[in-house]
Parts: C-alpha cells; structure tokens; sequence
C-alpha cells in the first residue's frame, strides 16, 4: 500500500497539506479503488498550526511520504525541508527544489513507481513464457503461471485480505474469486493477462488522477516565502510569517503578491487571474486593492498589508479545497452505496450463471466484465476538480453540498446595491425642504453617516468632503436595516433614511416632494433637531456585466428575482434595465429571508446572491447563499459560494460548471449500469471470455474516469 507524497506549508499561521489525492490504496484502479480520492480525517489541506523550537509557527515546504497509510489512521511522516526561495519568488513544488528520490518520480512518473512497471512487465513476460510453454515440468499445472500471478497479483489479493476483515465487499475481493477461479482450472495465460489488464490500469488511472492532484497543488505555488518590508525607513526581508497587518510590503516586477491590501505607493499591471479569474492584467495604482498569490508584472507596488495568512482571499480558497476534501456531497454518498450494490451485483449474476450454465469461464467473465470505479473514483475526482476550476476562475466553493446545490438552483435572489450595482453611488441632487440649503443638507447627512458602511453613506460622504465641509464624528450611532441612521450630535437628534424612519419618529410636516425613484434613484431623508431638512437623491452605477448575466441565467431557464431594501421604484427601475423576472422593493433583512423561506416552501431550489449585513439571513436561509467577494465580512462568512472578483458573469459560468459537474457524474452513474448489464448478460451467455471481458472493464472504466477529469483546472489556468 503506498501513498502519494503530499505538500504541506505554513504561511501567516496557517498550516497546509495537500492530500487532495491520497492514493489510499496501490490498486485500487479498474477494479477499482485505483487512486481514489481520500482525505486523512486527521491531516488535510487546510490549516493547522505547528510551532517550531523557538516557539514561532515554522515556515515552509516539507514532503511526506505516508507508507502503509489507511484511511482511518495516522501514518508516519518524513519530512524534508525545502531551501529559502529568492525573495518574492513563488514557492515551488517540492519535487522542483530537492532531488529526491521520490520528488524526482512524482515529477516525471505523476505517482508511478518503478516497482509498478517492474511488476507489470514482469508479468507481461510470465504471460509470454506460458504462452510459448518455455518451461512446464508438470502437464497439466504451469509453475510460471501460478507464480507469477500470485507475485504480480498481490496487491489485488492483499487489498481483498483487508476487505475479508473489515468486512467489506469491493472489487478487490471479486477479482481475487475470479483470479483464483482461473488458476483452478487451468486457465493460466488468462488469469496472467487479467493481471497485465489491472496493473496496466491502475498505472494509468494513477497518471490521470495524478493530472487532478497536480491541478488543485497549483493552488499552492503562488506564495512567496520572504516579503520585503519597509520598516524604520528601511527596506528588511522577513520570513511571510513575521509580516503584521499594518506593515508596508514591496513587491518588485514578476514578485508575487503576499498579502490582501492596498496599493500605498507605485504604478503597475497585476495579473489576478488565479485569484479572480480575470484574463487580462489590472492596473493597480495607489488605493486600489490587491490579493495574495497574484503576480506584479510590471512596476515596483508598496502595499499596505490588510489581510493575512488564512483570511487573505488565498487562504479563503485554500479553504474551500480543504472542505471539498473533506466535506462528501450527498452524490457521493450514492456513489459509494451503487458501486457496493454493483459488487453484489455481479457475485450474485456470477452465481445464478453458473447454476444455470455450469460454464465456470462464463462465470469467471461475469464477475470479471462487472466494474465501479467510474462512479467510486470518478465522482469525487468531479467535484474536485469544479471545485478547483471555480477557484481558479475567480469563485469559492466551500465543498461538494454547495456545488451539488447549485446544480439544483432553479430560481435565483440577487440583491441591488453592491450586488448588480458597484456598490459607489452617486448623489443626483440634493432636494430642499422648509427653506434649507443644500450644505445643511449635506452636512447633517454626512454626521450621521460618518460612522455608517451603507454604500449610500459613501456617496454623502464624498459630497461632504466635495463641499469641504468638516466631517464630525457622533456622539451616538444606531443603524436600523432597511430603514437608516439615528445619531445625537451635540445634544441634537439628527435622522438620515427613509421616508418611514422619519414617520416612525413623527415627522411627516414640510416632506420634500417625493421623486419615487426617479430613473432608478433612491430618495434619503434628512431631518435634524425635530425638523426635515430635505432629501438627497442618490444613484448607484450597474455592474457592466450584470445584464449580460441576468440575460444568461434566464437562458439557463433559471428564474431571476430582485429584492431589495431600496423602494421599489428605484428596484423596479434596475429591474426594467436588467430584464428580471420579478421586482421586489422597501424589505427588510428578515422580509428577504422570509422570501427565500417561502420559495423553498413551494419546492424552489433556491440561490441568493448578496453582499451586505442586511443580506446575510436571507444568505443562511437559502439552498445556496452567495456572497460577493466586495461585501462584508458577515456575508461573507454568511454565504456558501464566494464571487471573488465580485463579477456576475463568474456566478453564471459557476451555476454552468455545477451543471456539468451533475451531468458528467450522471453519465458516469449511467453508462457504468449500462456497460455492466450488458457486460453481465453478456458473459452469462458466452459471448464474453475472460480476456474480452477484462478489456472491456478496464477501458470502460477508464473512460468514465477521463470523463471527470473534463472539468480539471486546464494546464494554462492551472499554471497561472
């Protein structure tokens, strides 16, 4: 039993280990286990801190090899560390940095070991030796045969052992019945080319499984080990875990991005298209943000670290890896169960083949032809790998029950501002009322709002500082959601919101007149000291993408519905220009949330997309929360699917790779019963000997395994 090496780091205090595919079992390949995805309960990618001899978090690369590892056990582990990399240099994979034995077979054989090709053509050459009879001393019995199929067949026969005793019932053991019913009658050159077909298909399935490995550690190559800090007027080197937020980093041309935060000093082009899945590089220039793992092309940046280790948007998909692993989608569950009742299957048809025919080769062929790998193996592979495709694409997945779920969605909730909109607004115009001019206005407004984070409050503030009024602080702050901002300041009340805030606090005298929204703006009230000041007219700016994509998931025969806490002409006036379903305006959080329970009640599979706090119930209460990656922290950790890059247009292309994640597996489900019950009947009549009925397993399963690897990172994303 051997496993594949495994790359695990520390950066920012976060522990990582890459098990995506831990190769549980040697041959567990056509028949089948073959290199199927498993994740140690104990170990996995995610996060884990460990302390060195000086007590801080160590840092680095190490390979491990997990020898004679089992799935519900710890194994041994050797570690090797790597060498300090250039500074803001990516960390390489371990097999590109020390000349190891087992790097350099994980670099160039994908997991192949040398014993496997010595087994298989040894083997291949026991076969050709019974086939020409170079050596048969007893007439009936072939030394070679038996030998050789016991040597070459032994992690087949070791893996059906294990099963007998933790009662279990695989492929393994259905396949050592077969083996060993060859041998008994005589059919060695049979039973010797079965083997070959395994062990050959196994190799195989490895390479492939391995290209899905190699996809999602590529999600751990874009962290540089030593960061340039500026500290004291000086420019220091330090290790990735010793950076604080706070601290000004230097990213030089072609240097990788370390932490989330904000350009400070510098002009340049970053490509983020590991991060956000965009294909062009983005100028960045002093105020704009910048995430972790993303690459400097062009000039030297100073950033301002916000964002570390685990909570960076790096370590958000680091995360959602790990849950995939870990996490089994319902899907999976099922999986498992059909490949079982497959085994049975094929015992069973074996059975009844032999009362009926007594032809122990048709028997032998049934049990043979009959196979699960495609959906054992190929189900987990498939969710995987969207997993990682989505990440790379610029979206975050926190595990294979969310993806399966969003396969599902048939109606989807979208939010307006922050959401279809960017979330800045802008002020139209400024209304008077009771004789009030617009820099009291403006300035009461912007008191209240100093302290609020409501996009609108942004726009108020901007006027504010346009005006060059004085930005005040409150003495005291409420916010209500859905209805706006309370604050005393200097003993005077002031109201900043809607027109029902300011009714529930008795001022309806001296209204300015009401605009309803006027081509798609949003009317805020403003009432100081007992009085109504006026309103201020504010309008945000759509998303560029969000009618193609409104457009696209209408396509998709999904039902599009706007709800919004804005009034429901200014919602209904965005929802005219994007072309939805429906318009909801003027609700409360717990009113969205109710929404999304009353949808589910009448059986929609429901998706809400949101950004902000006011969104978060409606987030958790959906089959699908998603969060842009621009919102709020609480609807972020909200929501089950994370936009990075906050475009609309990855939320479709999501939705259209959970789509082909559910069709791929179910083609794997379908064609898996097909071939077997044809295979099956098949052999019962005869039609299938041994050897065809081997064939036929192998490439059928392999098939089905290739089939998942479709929605694999690509070499070119996964390179990035």
């Amino acid at each position: 039993m051997i496993s594949c090496p495994s790359l695990h780091y520390t950066y920012g205090g976060m522990y990582y280990e890459n098990h995506s595919f831990e190769r549980v079992s040697k041959v567990k390949s056509a028949y089948c286990a073959g290199s199927v995805l498993a994740a140690s309960p104990r170990e996995g990618l995610g996060e884990r801190l460990r302390s060195g001899r000086d007590g801080r978090v160590l840092l680095g690369i190490s390979l491990s090899y997990h020898e004679g590892y089992d799935a519900m056990s710890s194994s041994p582990i050797i570690e090797k560390s790597l060498a300090t990399p250039h500074l803001s240099e990516p960390r390489k994979s371990p097999e590109l940095n020390e000349p190891d034995p087992g790097s350099e077979r994980e670099e160039h054989g994908h997991g192949v070991e040398w014993a496997e090709l010595v087994r298989i053509g040894f083997v291949a050459l026991a076969a050709a030796a019974v086939w020409f009879r170079l050596w048969e001393p007893f007439p009936h019995i072939s030394v070679i045969g038996i030998a050789a199929t016991l040597i070459g067949g032994y992690p087949i026969f070791k893996e059906a052992f294990e099963n007998i005793v933790e009662r279990k019932m695989t492929m393994e053991l259905s396949m050592t019945i077969a083996l060993l019913s060859a041998l008994a009658i005589g059919e060695f050159f049979t039973a010797l080319v079965i083997t070959g077909f395994v062990l050959a298909a196994e190799v195989l399935e490895g390479l492939t499984v391995g290209r899905g490995r190699r996809a999602i550690q590529s999600l751990l190559d874009f962290l540089p080990r030593i960061v340039a800090v500026r500290r004291n007027d000086q420019v220091v080197e330090v290790a990735s875990d010793q950076v604080q937020v706070g601290d000004t980093v230097i990213v030089k041309p072609g240097g990788h991005v370390p932490v989330d935060g904000v350009v400070l000093g510098g002009r340049s082009f970053v490509e983020q298209a590991a991060i956000t899945g965009e294909a062009m590089p983005v100028e960045k220039t002093p105020g704009d943000v910048v995430y972790a793992g993303t690459i400097n092309q062009s000039g030297a940046l100073e950033i301002g670290a916000q964002k570390l280790g685990r909570d960076t948007t790096f370590g958000r998909i680091i995360e959602a890896v790990e849950r995939a692993e870990k996490s089994r989608a319902p899907i999976q569950k099922t999986a498992d169960r059909l490949a079982g009742y497959l085994v049975y299957f094929a015992l069973g048809a074996a059975v009844l083949t032999f009362i009926i025919t007594h032809n122990v080769r048709s028997t032998i062929s049934v049990v043979i032809v009959a196979g699960a790998c495609g959906i054992a193996a190929g189900t987990p592979l498939a969710i995987l790998g969207a997993i990682g495709r989505a990440a790379h694409q610029g979206a975050i997945i926190k595990g294979g029950l969310y993806l399966e779920a969003l396969a599902a969605v048939d109606t989807v909730l979208l939010d307006k501002t922050g959401t279809l909109t960017f979330g800045t607004p802008q002020i139209r115009e400024v209304i008077s009322a009771n004789g009030f001019a617009e820099r009291q206005i403006i300035a009461a407004a912007s008191i209240a709002e100093r302290k609020s984070e409501h996009p609108l409050a942004k726009a108020v503030v901007a006027r504010a500082t346009e005006l060059a009024i004085p930005l005040e602080e409150p003495d005291e702050f409420s916010y209500t959601p859905g209805r706006g901002v309370r604050v005393s300041y200097q003993g005077e009340e002031i109201l900043v919101g809607s027109l029902a805030l300011l009714v529930e606090h008795g001022m309806t005298r001296g209204l300015p007149a009401d605009g309803n929204g006027a081509a798609g703006a949003s009317e805020v009230y403003v009432a100081r000291a007992g009085q109504v000041l006026g309103s201020i007219r504010i309008a945000d700016v759509l998303r560029p993408e969000a009618k193609n994509a409104v457009a696209a998931m209408r396509q998709m025969g999904l039902r599009t519905v706007l709800l919004s806490g804005d009034t429901q002409a200014a919602t209904s006036s965005v929802g005219r220009d994007l072309g939805v379903n429906e318009v909801v305006g003027g609700l409360m959080p717990e009113q969205k949330a109710k929404w999304v329970t009353e949808l589910r009640r009448k059986g929609r599979n429901v998706a809400m997309v949101g950004d902000g706090i006011n969104d978060a119930p409606a987030l958790v209460e959906a089959n699908v929360g998603i969060a842009m990656g621009s919102g709020t922290d609480v609807a972020r950790e909200s929501a089950d699917v994370i936009l990075i890059g906050s475009d609309l247009s990855k939320l479709v292309e999501t939705l259209r790779l959970a789509r082909s994640c559910r069709g791929i597996i179910m083609q794997n489900f379908v064609g898996t019963l097909v071939v077997d019950s044809i295979g099956v009947g098949m052999a019962a009549l005869g039609f299938l000997n041994p050897l065809l009925a081997a064939f036929i397993h192998v490439t059928s399963e392999l098939a089905f395994i290739l089939n998942s690897t479709r929605l694999l990172p690509r070499g070119a994303e996964s390179g990035r």
